[in-house]
């Protein structure tokens, strides 16, 4: 099925252009009237976590190995993980526009 992903530094997410603002995110309770709306930047304040978990499973196939797979991601807000036998490899970050924010 593949290794399982390990995602730290999830707070650490930036975006170009105006998405801070104007990207949304949408949750609905089930209930008439029950629509959620946060922005980019609400969502980074209170859960960073779900900002990746939602792009990366927006990318998975949408069926019963897709839902296997997103089981494989686990994301942490801070550079603290509770598993202790992975290795961590650091990925850099290649985009020169993304980094000038920083």
């Amino acid at each position: 099925m593949g290794a399982f992903v390990i995602v730290v530094n999830a707070e650490k997410v930036a975006v170009s252009g105006k998405k801070r603002t104007q990207k949304l995110y949408r949750r609905h309770s089930g209930r008439p009237g029950g629509m959620k709306v946060e922005t980019f930047d609400q969502l980074q304040q209170r859960i960073p976590e779900r900002i990746i978990e939602h792009a990366v499973r927006g990318m998975l196939p949408k069926g019963r190995l897709g839902r296997a797979l997103f089981n494989h991601l686990k994301v942490y807000k801070g550079p603290d993980h509770p598993h202790e036998a992975q290795r961590a490899i650091e990925l850099p970050i290649r985009d020169k526009r993304m980094q000038k924010e920083r």
